[in-house]
């Protein structure tokens, strides 16, 4: 049974009775977002053929073509694609980076390093010769955001003039760093500095755990191309697998060539039954990133309470759905994980630990009692064993049941502090 001390229950009453004006601007948001997507459905004239599974070649594939207009629609963009067989957000962006570079080329992130498994994508780390960028004779450089986490502006500038870039690069999310999220006015400022500058470069966004915490997404703004996962944001709980690109008609061409082959693209692929769910996530997205949203509030405010740093902070603007909360010893980090755990519709009984996860350059510890393995939308918390032990929460399925979820982990840090 799920037990939490008086005082914890105390304090969560009174956090919550705080944050109901944040609530409310949260479920406002979603609605303009379910309005949006809900008229994608209705432009498109979803019909259940749309779900019938095709096989082989999947030629003509009636859902897998609305969805992606569906996709293109919502996420503001000329075209777009999803598919089920994307395995991961790390995949998708390995589409779009091999799908719009060639030899010679330069990809400037002016976000920072990009997040850690797509470091050995680019070819910074990990072995040579598995078919890197870098193998592929594609130059990489980057540059820090500035002290206030902003663009670098005369930097980027200076870079441009030099010419050579291909790709301006941001990811929105801060991933095992401590920078704050970005939002999609950093995105309009990068469009402006590279029409500024005269450059032809792409600008391409990694959209994961950000889609639908604001009004408008990436493409919106210019962008050439937006990328996520189906297992965070759009999925919306209901899909399995799967990611998405979505940008200009040319950038998409590129990367659908990438992703099949050149020649054939989107005509072919076939959805093997597995278009219902995309469309259902896709559908409850807005709702659901609203109770992820909660959530991620929630969970700093009261862990602030409590004494510990959070970013972002309870009342700042939020761009994604991930909490991060400074525990400061490895100790509570793991208790945070255990509580978390335990609250979990799938594998309560586990304790999680530490370990050598691939593509990580320290242990790195999760908690995840997920429908969906690795889905990041439902109620998560991972943390590589690092200094200063900063624990990453992200999703929730539904706010009853994420708030279980964080009263457990907040319980757990309580009996290490005793």
């Amino acid at each position: 049974m799920l037990e939490f001390s008086q005082a914890l229950m105390a304090l969560s009453k009174e956090t919550e009775s705080d944050l109901l004006p944040i609530f409310q601007q949260i479920d406002e948001r979603a609605f303009r977002n379910q309005k949006k997507v809900l008229e994608a459905f209705r432009e498109e004239k979803v019909s259940t053929e749309c779900f019938n599974p095709t096989t082989g070649y999947g030629y003509d594939d009636m859902g897998r073509e609305v969805l992606d207009r569906i996709f293109a629609r919502v996420f503001e963009a000329e075209a777009a694609f999803v598919r089920h067989s994307v395995l991961s957000g790390t995949h998708a962006l390995t589409i779009g980076l091999f799908g719009l570079l060639r030899p010679g080329d330069t990809m400037l992130a002016v976000t920072g390093t990009p997040y850690d498994t797509l470091r050995s994508v680019i070819g910074i780390e990990g072995e040579e010769g598995t078919g890197s960028l870098k193998d592929f004779g594609i130059r990489y450089e980057e540059i820090e955001l500035n002290e206030k986490s902003e663009l670098n502006e005369k930097a980027i500038l200076n870079r441009l003039a030099k010419g050579g870039v291909k790709m301006v690069y941001l990811q929105k999310s801060p991933g095992y760093s401590t920078r704050r999220p970005l939002g999609n006015h950093v995105v309009k400022k990068a469009v402006e500095l590279v029409k500024q500058a005269g450059s032809d470069a792409f600008v391409v966004v990694d959209n994961c755990y950000a889609e639908f915490c604001e009004e408008h997404e990436p493409c919106y703004y210019g962008a050439d191309l937006c990328i996520g996962s189906l297992i965070k944001n759009p999925g919306g709980g209901m899909a399995e697998s799967g990611g998405y690109l979505a940008g200009t008609k040319k950038a998409v061409e590129l990367c659908a060539a990438r992703w099949s082959c050149p020649g054939i693209g989107l005509e072919i692929g076939a959805s093997l039954g597995n278009t219902k769910a995309m469309f259902k996530g896709i559908f409850y997205a807005p709702h659901t990133v609203a109770q992820a949203l909660k959530t991620a509030v929630y969970s700093a405010a009261l862990f602030e309470k409590m004494g510990y740093d959070c970013i972002p902070r309870t009342e700042e603007a939020r761009f994604d759905i991930v909490q991060q909360i400074s525990l400061q010893s490895g100790d509570k980090v793991e208790a945070f994980c255990r509580g978390l755990q335990s609250a979990s519709p799938v594998d309560s009984y586990v304790t999680p630990i530490p370990w050598a996860m691939p593509g990580y350059q320290d242990p790195v510890i999760m908690a995840a009692g997920a429908f969906t393995q690795g889905s990041s939308i439902e109620l998560s918390a991972d943390a590589p064993m690092r200094p200063p032990f900063t624990v990453y929460m992200q999703g929730g399925l539904t706010w009853e049941s994420a708030k279980l979820g964080i009263l457990a982990a907040a319980e757990e840090v309580f009996k290490i502090e005793k």
